[in-house]
């Protein structure tokens, strides 16, 4: 199972595109929400319903969570208690994280980059903390996959896709929708 990680303010695409890819390679994907409802507002407003609340996350069958970034949703990420259970279970399991746009710099801040390559959307470099930072679009490094932000949100999807189903498929998909 994929979790994406859904606060208030999240960037819609970096959400709805990756998970729209993972969907059509074969994989199922569910949206968590962090705030008090299932309902999380994304920075431009558009309203999405969540398939579970933060409080059923289970993890025992992830085999991957991703953190859509955005301003605000990154920082509402960043500042809830429940992304360090999240990232800590994710990194000692060795389940596969994403983190696009903002988002990495949620990682770095917790020590998760440490000798790793990673990219994030400009400005947010210094919250790479121990990170190999590249200029990439986005960037594979072990478990973590890292992407700049929604103008990489195809180029992030297919990245995941390629990790946890195969470059094959993912690549079809990609021919598929041009």
């Amino acid at each position: 199972m994929i979790y994406f990680m859904m606060a208030d303010g999240f960037e819609e695409a970096e959400a709805l595109v990756p998970f729209d890819i993972l969907t059509r390679c074969g994989l199922s994907c569910k949206l968590v929400s962090f705030t008090d409802s299932n309902i999380v507002r994304g920075s431009h407003g558009i309203r999405f319903i969540a398939d579970l609340m933060l409080s059923d996350l289970d993890l025992s069958d992830a085999d991957c969570v991703v953190f859509p970034g955005g301003g605000v949703g990154t920082q509402n990420l960043d500042n809830d208690p429940k992304t360090d259970e999240i990232l800590k279970t994710a990194f000692n399991n060795k389940i596969l994280i994403g983190a696009i746009c903002a988002a990495p710099s949620v990682l770095g801040k917790r020590g998760y980059l440490n000798g790793v390559k990673a990219t994030c959307y400009p400005g947010f470099e210094k919250y790479l903390y121990g990170a190999d930072v590249s200029s990439d679009r986005v960037v594979c490094s072990g478990n973590i996959i890292t992407a700049k932000g929604a103008g990489a949100a195809y180029d992030f999807g297919y990245a995941l896709a390629s990790y946890l189903k195969d470059s094959k498929t993912a690549e079809e998909v990609k021919e598929k929708i041009y």
